[in-house]
C-alpha cells in the first residue's frame, strides 16, 4: 500500500489502537478482538515483547488489518518495523533520522511532539502527521484545539487521554485520528477470558468517529 493509501486509510477509519501486551499470544488476540469490532488499524509499539515477530505475523496472517509500529525511538528500529511490516511508524518523540528512515522507503512517519515548537519542528521535519502526546498533560482536546488554531495546515493526532468520553471533544477540536491506548486495548479483558469486551468497545469508538463524521458532512452540505 502507497503512503497515501495508508494516510487515506488512517483517516478513515478514524482511529489508531496502540497495542501494549504483554506477550505475544496476547497481542495477537488483542488485535484480533479490536478487528472485530471493525477496527482494522494497529500499532504495535516496540515495548511488546517480541515486538517484531507480532508484526510479521500479522502482516503474514491479517492483510485486513493496517499494521503499524509504535515507540519507535531511532531510524534502526524503524527500517527493521519497515521491513517488518509495518505500514507506518510512530513515536512518542521527534527524531530527525527516523523521519529520514521512513522517507527513504517511502512509509507514512507519525512522531510525536508537544509544545507549538517541538509541534512545527516536526512538520517542517517531514512528518505526513504529528502525535500530539501525551495530550492529556496539557489540557486535551482544548489544548490541541488551542495548537490547531494556529497551525490548521499541521495534521496532528492527540494520544494520552483519549476515551470514549473524550473522544467526540478530540475530533471537534482537529484531531487527524485518534491514538487510543487502554481504554480501548484492554489487555486485562483478554486474561480474563473477556475479548468481546475490547470488541464492543472497539465497535464504540467507531460509531462516535461515524456520527462525528456525518454530523459535519451535514453541516457542509
Amino acid at each position: 500500500m502507497q503512503k497515501a493509501e495508508v494516510l487515506n486509510a488512517l483517516r478513515a477509519i478514524g482511529l489508531v489502537p496502540v497495542l501494549r501486551a504483554e506477550n505475544e499470544a496476547q497481542a495477537l488476540a488483542l488485535a484480533s478482538a479490536i478487528a472485530a469490532g471493525g477496527v482494522n488499524v494497529l500499532e504495535v509499539t516496540m515495548t511488546v515483547p517480541g515486538a517484531f515477530r507480532v508484526m510479521r505475523r500479522l502482516a503474514e496472517e491479517r492483510p485486513d488489518i493496517l499494521i503499524g509500529a509504535g515507540t519507535v525511538l531511532d531510524a534502526e528500529t524503524a527500517r527493521l518495523c519497515i521491513l517488518e511490516g509495518a505500514a507506518f511508524v510512530v513515536s512518542p518523540t521527534l527524531n530527525v533520522k527516523t523521519i529520514e528512515m521512513c522517507h527513504r522507503y517511502g512509509v507514512a512517519v507519525l512522531p510525536g511532539a508537544l509544545t507549538p515548537t517541538e509541534i512545527v519542528t516536526a512538520w517542517q521535519a517531514g512528518a505526513d502527521v504529528v502525535k500530539i502526546f501525551p495530550a492529556s498533560a496539557l489540557g486535551g482536546a482544548k489544548y490541541l484545539k488551542s495548537v490547531k488554531a494556529p497551525l490548521p495546515q499541521v495534521e496532528m493526532i492527540p494520544t494520552g487521554g483519549v476515551s470514549l468520553a473524550t473522544a467526540a471533544e478530540f475530533l471537534e477540536a482537529g484531531a487527524f485520528a485518534l491514538g487510543v491506548g487502554a481504554d480501548l486495548v484492554d489487555a486485562k479483558a483478554i486474561v480474563e477470558g473477556h475479548p468481546e469486551t475490547i470488541t464492543e468497545s472497539a465497535g464504540k469508538y467507531l460509531a462516535i468517529v461515524h456520527k462525528f463524521r456525518k454530523a459535519k458532512g451535514a453541516a457542509g452540505a
